[in-house]
């Protein structure tokens, strides 16, 4: 999707790879394929898509005509390297509701990665997350990024001791969310420009980990320890 200037719309796509059993067509497409990729789309309306098996879920870049912002209700990427991709947004946001997200295969896998030159705003709220994935999220770019009343389940697969999210710039906030097993919860880097992490719910003892220099607020989270 790209150079959409009035509001453009997906519903009920579903990209699954049972439309042939060849192995090598598969591996190519958890190893290269990218199910939806969004440039430039002014206020893109997504309801109630799903794709398997991909490289990339859900991925937003930014061409030259722009980038993208608007509402993604009902979406779900399962056993996805990256279930989501942002390399850039708009400041007015991408939208994302009652997602589903899993991953478990390929290098590193993790399910949301914000890179450095994102600059806008990302919101997950009712999500779910899992699978045994390396991290939830690793966020960067001077953009805000946020998690509200999400579950965050499987995270650190090989026992590093890695965080569900690792922040290294910008603004996070992480509200409401539920850290369902007992490992480190948050990482914030000290290029992180603002942060509030409050009113979690962890699995096990309070794992956060605070690196910035910058403002930040950590308060009124709950563990069983």
């Amino acid at each position: 999707m790209d150079s959409i200037y009035d509001i453009g719309r997906i519903e009920d796509v579903h990209f699954n790879p049972w439309w042939s059993v060849q192995p090598g067509l598969f591996r190519w497409q958890e190893e290269h394929g990218e199910a939806f990729i969004f440039g430039r789309s002014d206020w893109q309306y997504v309801f109630n898509t799903f794709c398997y098996g991909y490289r990339v879920g859900y991925k937003f870049i930014k061409t030259k005509t722009g980038v993208c912002n608007g509402n993604f209700l009902g979406v779900g990427a399962d056993d996805c390297n990256t279930a989501v991709r942002v390399e850039d947004s708009a400041p007015f946001g991408l939208l994302i509701s009652n997602g589903e997200f899993t991953s478990f295969h390929g290098p590193d896998p993790t399910m949301v990665r914000v890179a450095a030159d994102n600059s806008g705003s990302v919101r997950f709220v009712n999500c779910a997350f899992w699978g045994p994935c390396d991290q939830i999220a690793r966020i960067a770019g001077q953009g805000t990024v946020g998690f509200s009343d999400c579950t965050f389940v499987q995270w650190d697969r090989n026992k590093e001791g890695r965080c569900a999210i690792q922040a290294q710039s910008g603004t996070i906030l992480v509200n409401g969310c539920e850290f369902r097993e007992d490992k480190p919860q948050v990482e914030l880097g000290e290029a992180v420009r603002r942060a509030v992490v409050s009113d979690d719910i962890f699995t096990g003892k309070t794992r956060i980990t605070n690196h910035s220099k910058h403002p930040v607020k950590i308060d009124d989270n709950v563990g069983d320890r």
